[in-house]
């Protein structure tokens, strides 16, 4: 998007702006995502209708003809409206000339099913690994590393690996559904259903959204309700589910709160429980995010019963040593779990990111040991199931400690019903996926202080 801008978050902007709604907000919505997520399986089909590299294509041009691909290809557009609407798009945006190649270009696409233009991209490709990248429009190193994880945190074997890649990368393209969540105490689940929602496949605070803007619900409006994904929930419930020891008053930490909303679950589910709740970040832009997603919460507690504060997580180890009974380390990570809802997310992230996020994640999970009491519980949690980010984080903080006990967390991801969740791997961590539990992939450990 224009000026850096994450599409997820600048889309609906657009379209406010516009006022579009219903129908042709999704059609946009369907038409820029489904351009940006699949453009690596679109740019060599383009090369190929086109003659020509590339790099040979004005930028602008390019993006006309990836929206064009799309509704030829990729949505239920007949070909020859495509064609026109696309070509019109062309003059008006990147000039005559221009028109008359996306003309031609878009034609040839057009001669050709999806299936023949996928045959004829991955002919020349002899390597699997790379032709499910292109296939599936996801950069190799992120098909390596998916694949990877999916061995490393025991949810595929050898032999199921590669259909269970080729599954998750299928459902990576695919629309994440909306999950909201009932804040307790602020909000029923009963309400959501009222509204429009149905119940969330797991989480007991959650409702799947059918669709459309669900900032109309009085709730959602109110923010006693909030757009939260399930698996991140689950995680925050995790956190709280685990029994604690050795303090009468608990105190609660968010140690990496913004944007809010796992703070806005766990802020809720401490003022319920009366246990003071603190949420901090680094960034200011980001604590105020989260001050007002926690208005809310903070209305509902006692006075001073919640915290929101400005605060470098990697300090408050030193600052504030043994003084949480549960803290939650929301790390930064590349987010390789959430592609489904950034649609362009995949092409920004680079392999150098994991190496420069890798040292920050160690800092603030020790931190966050640092600063809980003997007896409480830290739960360092990542939105990528990258295994530098994950596991091998986790066990390069606790085998330099002799102060730790790590959980099995698959105790405590749970349904509503109270049962832990199937597939998670093989312990003692949990790692959710999208293609077998229809949530972001969420990693969680359980780290008890002793």
């Amino acid at each position: 998007m224009a000026g850096g801008a994450y599409a997820n978050l600048e889309l609906p902007k657009r379209l406010r702006a516009q006022h579009l709604s219903g129908r042709d907000a999704a059609f946009a919505t369907e038409l820029a995502y489904g351009a940006l997520r699949l453009q690596g399986r679109y740019d060599p089909m383009i090369a190929i209708a086109a003659g020509r590299e590339l790099s040979a294509i004005d930028a602008n041009v390019l993006d006309t003809l990836r929206l064009g691909a799309h509704q030829i290809l990729g949505m239920r557009v007949p070909a020859h409206a495509a064609v026109a609407e696309t070509v019109a798009l062309a003059r008006q945006v990147n000039g005559a000339g221009a028109a008359g190649f996306v003309n031609a270009v878009l034609r040839r696409l057009s001669e050709r099913t999806l299936a023949e233009w996928i045959g004829a991209i991955l002919d020349p490709i002899p390597d699997p690994l790379e032709r499910l990248a292109v296939e599936h429009s996801h950069p190799l190193w992120i098909v390596k590393a998916l694949r990877a994880a999916l061995l490393g945190h025991g949810t595929a074997t050898v032999e199921t690996v590669d259909a269970q890649l080729a599954h998750l990368l299928e459902v990576d393209n695919a629309a994440a559904l909306v999950s909201l969540v009932a804040r307790p105490g602020l909000a029923e689940v009963g309400e959501l259903r009222a509204a429009g929602g149905t119940p969330g496949r797991w989480a007991a605070t959650a409702v799947t959204w059918p669709g459309g803007d669900p900032g109309g619900i009085p709730a959602v409006r109110d923010g006693r309700a909030a757009v939260q994904d399930e698996g991140s929930q689950l995680v925050a419930a995790a956190l709280a589910a685990v029994p604690v020891t050795g303090t009468a008053g608990e105190r609660w930490l968010d140690l990496c709160a913004g944007p809010g909303g796992k703070a806005g679950l766990l802020g809720a589910l401490a003022v319920q429980r009366g246990a003071q709740f603190v949420a901090s970040d680094v960034s200011e832009h980001r604590v105020d995010l989260v001050r007002a997603t926690l208005r809310p919460v903070v209305a509902a507690g006692a006075p001073g019963q919640v915290t929101v504060r400005v605060g470098d997580g990697r300090d408050i180890g030193t600052d504030e040593p043994e003084s949480f009974d549960r803290v939650m380390v929301d790390a930064p990570c590349t987010g390789l779990g959430a592609l489904r809802r950034r649609p362009e997310a995949r092409w920004r992230k680079q392999p150098t990111d994991v190496t420069q996020l890798a040292v920050l994640q160690r800092q603030l999970l020790t931190s966050a040991l640092d600063a809980t009491r003997a007896g409480g519980v830290v739960a360092y949690v990542t939105c990528s199931p990258h295994l530098v980010e994950t596991r091998f984080a986790v066990s390069d903080v606790v085998k330099k400690r002799s102060d730790v006990e790590v959980l099995d967390a698959r105790e405590f991801v749970v349904d509503a019903t109270g049962r832990p969740l199937p597939d998670l791997g093989d312990g003692p961590f949990a790692q959710l996926w999208p293609h077998l539990h229809g949530t972001d992939a969420m990693f969680l450990a359980l780290l008890r202080k002793r």
